[in-house]
């Protein structure tokens, strides 16, 4: 039976996004409705007239009028019998061995309504964020369809369930997540950092300078063994943005961090994320660099990591791209595109793009841009242009190596840009778990550049392009390969799903028709640079991008400004509130 569901969450996130594509491709219809205030809620349920109210991920408890009125269903991101706002938070700090994602019935209870369905998983010594996107995200998945299924078929109480005793977490405020540098070993202190990743970081200081730190990296044995002398809480080096810190056994890289508001500062008026040596540039100038070589031990942290696998003659090249939530700034696009040049001169057959393991790309760096705004002799629109001039420059290096193959990875997400940095290459593999925004719109009305006016046309046709660049909507990968966007979707365990990835590859180098294969390759883009030069491609993107940046509509600037300071939505995009 097809369901009329509406989903009510405070921010279509990547959780949000996933059901929403499940769901939909499971027959039921959905419309999505941002948590604004209840009286905003309330009539989204007056128009929708939903058989069911899903909130993947709220804030703010759903009003009587609404839950005694329609059965909802909220999938809280703890196991049975685990309450409370900061679930994820705890777990994380406390090292958990195995955690979970209950879906229950709101009945005004915070977090203790009827269980309808609960999924477990074993936890990984990662971040909040990455648990939060893989594990977490597939859990509520397999507990949300179970618990839909059961209603779609009649159900309408919750099964009886053997449930553990409630237990109730407050909400975890930064005296939980402090870091005592003179007594907290690594791991301590990783635990704390990463379990405030994303938000609110963990409040510290930094050159004396209270500041919100995250985005943190164990750091190795090698690196540290030249600062051994050094005490607890010292800074010792900058590496691809981070900062290197000390812990009483050891120490960690600080990827990212927030200068703190002054009491009462205004919403939009605040200090945003920032890569944490150009946050504090003239003090971290003062330390050592200490850049890492692409091929290293597996134990020694940076952003771009390169290895190889495979016999002579049939060698598999990886490079990995690990940028903090998929953004590329104008810098690291720089320094992405000079990795490409340097494993392009590898005796290679096949070379895979590997991404991040959070998410593949997401395009231009938005905090990077918006910081641009606050430098003299700067301006957002100026970094802007730079930013997607070197975005551009790494789809060229891609789209110019035609002596190999060349094979995007996703083993995350990806959106706007980034996804069509992944069209560069060759062919497109992704984890069926990923997540797709291949459109620019929702950043303002951005027309985009990256090469999508030659790439998404000779995948889709001119008619296909037009209309997924319009839709706005998350795609699974499943329906992006049904399509013809992507190449190949693996089913199997995200564990393990690297590996597949390398054995593929391997064969790929490996294959008879290896010679022929990029043969034609090389005549295929022979034939579309005499029918079209790149260059042109390039020329026409970039003139639209241009009135965006720098043109009379503000609406990019002012899209940009709102996702960076985290400002609430007045309203819910009319493609995503359909009944309205």
């Amino acid at each position: 039976m097809s369901l009329r569901i509406l989903l009510l969450c405070h921010s279509f996130n990547s959780l949000s996004q996933r059901l929403y594509a499940e769901l939909r491709a499971r027959g039921h219809q959905l419309g999505v409705e941002l948590d604004i205030a209840d009286s905003v809620t309330e009539e989204a349920v007056a128009l929708a007239r939903p058989d069911l109210v899903l909130a993947p991920f709220l804030k703010r408890r759903i009003p009587a009028s609404v839950w005694q009125r329609v059965p909802c269903f909220v999938v809280h991101p703890g196991p049975p019998g685990d309450q409370g706002p900061s679930a994820l938070d705890w777990a994380v700090r406390d090292c958990e061995a195995q955690w979970g994602v209950t879906v229950l019935q709101a009945d005004g209870a915070f977090d203790a309504g009827p269980v309808w369905a609960h999924a477990s998983f074993p936890m990984r010594a990662t971040t909040k964020g990455h648990l939060y996107r893989r594990e977490v995200t597939q859990a509520a998945l397999q507990a949300t369809l179970a618990a839909v299924e059961r209603f779609a078929a009649g159900e309408r109480e919750a099964p009886p369930l053997a449930l553990p005793t409630p237990a109730w977490k407050p909400l975890m405020k930064q005296a939980d997540r402090a870091i005592d540098w003179s007594r907290d070993d690594t791991t301590t202190v990783l635990a704390k950092l990463r379990c405030a990743d994303g938000q609110p970081g963990v409040l510290d200081a930094l050159w004396g300078q209270a500041c919100y730190l995250g985005d943190a990296h164990a750091a190795s044995a090698a690196t540290l063994a030249e600062f051994a002398d050094r005490a607890p809480g010292e800074l010792l080096a900058v590496r691809d943005g981070a900062l290197l810190r000390r812990t009483v056994d050891g120490g960690v890289w600080i990827g990212q961090a927030r200068r703190a508001d002054p009491p009462g500062t205004a919403p939009g008026q605040g200090h945003f994320k920032q890569v944490a040596a150009e946050l504090f540039a003239t003090e971290a100038a003062a330390l050592p660099q200490r850049p890492a070589p692409l091929m290293r031990p597996a134990d020694e942290w940076a952003e771009l990591r390169y290895t190889e696998h495979g016999p002579e003659g049939a060698r598999v090249g990886c490079l990995s791209f690990d940028f903090c939530n998929g953004a590329m700034s104008t810098h690291r696009c720089e320094r992405l595109r000079d990795a490409l040049l340097e494993v392009r001169q590898r005796p290679t057959r096949v070379l895979l793009l590997m991404g991040g393991e959070g998410f593949f790309s997401n395009g231009i760096d938005l905090n990077r841009i918006e910081a641009a705004a606050h430098r003299p002799g700067d301006s957002a629109a100026d970094e802007s242009w730079r930013n997607i001039q070197a975005m551009d420059d790494v789809a060229l290096a891609v789209l110019e190596t035609t002596d190999r193959l060349t094979v995007s990875v996703m083993r995350g997400n990806a959106g706007a840009g980034g996804v069509f940095l992944a069209l560069a290459a060759d062919q497109v593999w992704a984890h069926e778990g990923v997540v797709l925004n291949p459109h620019y719109k929702n950043m303002g009305n951005l027309y985009g550049s990256e090469y999508w006016t030659y790439l998404l046309p000779r995948r889709l046709g001119e008619a296909g392009a037009r209309d997924l660049m319009a839709g706005r909507l998350p795609l699974r990968a499943a329906d992006a390969q049904r399509m013809g966007l992507i190449d190949a979707c693996d089913e199997g365990p995200r564990e393990g799903y690297e590996t597949r990835v390398i054995e593929r590859a391997l064969a790929l180098a490996g294959s008879y028709n290896h010679r022929e294969q990029v043969a034609a390759k090389q005549a295929r883009r022979a034939a579309d640079e005499a029918h079209c030069p790149l260059a042109r491609y390039r020329e026409q993107e970039l003139a639209r991008m241009h009135r965006n940046f720098y043109g009379f509509d503000p609406s990019y600037h002012v899209a940009r400004h709102h996702f960076v300071h985290k400002l609430p939505h007045a309203w819910t995009p009319r493609h995503l509130a359909v009944h309205r």
